[in-house]
């Protein structure tokens, strides 16, 4: 009997151990240690902050869902991975043995990187569930003393499409409110153009996202890099195209929503072989640690380098058909694994995503994620508005029933007439 470890419990960790327990006999033992006894669905946590969301209606409880399906769990914050002694460490002092490892952490998010950067500085952020609730606290008391917006991503950020989207609601909240011609809003973002998302771009993603700010009367900042944020300003540095400082800009701001860089969690910094210097897992083609074989990487903890170089430093973003494909792929590894056998499954690394916006919304198809691209597809339509609200509903039932039903394909690739994704030879 192998004991399989998963860290984290998320968007990830989550499909991986249903996953796993549909894949391997019940002689094997799978555990879950996560830092929070519930799951939340991250895509949510805009429409939470803006108050469309209440937060208990995105949160489930741990336990019932993976005990209904065989799963331990273990509520704790790890303190440190030791991958040469096969054992998690946690913060009040236990250790749990593994005889594999699955890394499904998502990110720690760096906003010590930046002055005055986050929720215990001067901006609010939608990375986190209770990030969220604080960010609707202070939107309510902006919306009764409306002023300026600041809204984007940081340097290294690799997350963009959230940040979009929160422009986009917010702009669309505040006209139902009858104030949005109160509140001068700005879009500053690393990337070296609008749209292109940590991706090159996707399609018409360009075109699209500048005309949607101009509609909306958003200005941008791109190529930016936040110096510091003071209690009602942010100091953001502009460069050119080659990386040399182009323009000093003081932006003032009543409200702002800025997302920060990634690093992987403490517990993984500093191990030599298993994490690259910012302390995302290394992993081969089949998810799996090349110093530490019986380690392996899921969604946003896993390191992938961005196919070019940007004036200022962006991204690569893990999108949930990614995640969800690549939990598939490690199951069916850690199964040949078990058996004697080399490992095979590569996960598909494309990019499928809903974006929100208010009363309408974009998605795109990136096939594979990074370019060149066999499919490279991008839609605007209401229709996105109406597949996000439902994508939210199916997998929350998802996790609550422990299915291992392939949502993305099922429900939102079938939607854009395009069938099962092929793994890029």
């Amino acid at each position: 009997m192998a004991t399989i470890v998963i860290l984290g419990a998320g968007l990830g960790g989550m499909p991986m151990a249903f996953e796993l327990r549909e894949t391997l006999s019940k002689d094997h033992r799978i555990v879950v240690v996560s830092d929070k006894d519930y799951f939340h669905f991250v895509p949510s946590n805009p429409w939470v902050a803006i108050g469309w969301r209440e937060p208990e209606a995105i949160k489930i409880p741990l336990q019932s869902p993976l005990s209904g399906k065989g799963v331990e769990l273990v509520v704790g914050a790890a303190q440190k991975v030791d991958p040469g002694a096969n054992c998690i460490e946690l913060h009040n002092g236990d250790s749990i043995s593994y005889d594999h490892l699955i890394i499904a952490t998502g990110p720690r998010l760096a906003f010590e990187e930046i002055p005055g950067l986050g929720p215990d500085g001067y901006t609010q952020s939608i990375c986190h569930i209770d990030h969220a609730i604080k960010a609707n606290q202070k939107w309510r008391e902006f919306v009764d003393d409306p002023g300026p917006i600041v809204v984007g991503a940081v340097q290294g950020a690799s997350c963009f499409g959230p940040a979009y989207e929160f422009a986009f609601i917010m702009d669309r909240d505040l006209r139902k409110r009858r104030i949005r011609d109160k509140v001068p809003m700005t879009f500053v973002t690393s990337e070296p153009y609008i749209g292109h998302l940590g991706l090159g771009g996707v399609g018409d993603s360009k075109g699209m996202l500048e005309s949607q700010l101009r509609q909306r009367h958003i200005d941008w900042v791109c190529n930016a890099k936040v110096e510091s944020v003071g209690e009602n300003l942010m100091t953001v540095m502009e460069v050119d195209g080659d990386g040399e400082n182009k323009q000093r800009r003081e932006l003032p701001f009543k409200y702002a929503m800025m997302l920060p860089a990634f690093t992987g969690i403490d517990a993984l910094r500093d191990v030599e072989g298993l994490v690259n210097p910012r302390g995302f897992v290394v992993i081969d083609k089949h998810q799996r640690n090349p110093t530490y074989p019986n380690v392996w990487g899921i969604g946003v903890a896993v390191a992938i380098a961005p196919r070019e170089n940007t004036p200022v430093p962006t991204g690569v973003p893990k999108t949930g058909y990614m995640i969800e494909s690549m939990a598939t792929a490690v199951a069916k590894n850690i199964q040949a694994t078990l058996a004697g056998a080399d490992p095979k499954a590569e996960a598909t690394w494309n990019a499928v995503c809903l974006a929100d916006m208010g009363d309408t919304g974009i998605a795109f198809v990136a096939i594979p994620q990074l370019p060149p691209r066999n499919v490279n597809w991008m839609r605007e339509g209401k229709w996105v508005h109406v597949a996000k609200v439902a994508f939210e509903k199916y997998f929350l039932l998802k996790i609550r029933k422990g299915s291992t039903e392939p949502l993305f394909e099922r429900y939102i690739l079938k939607a854009f007439g395009i069938e099962r994704l092929k793994a890029p030879s």
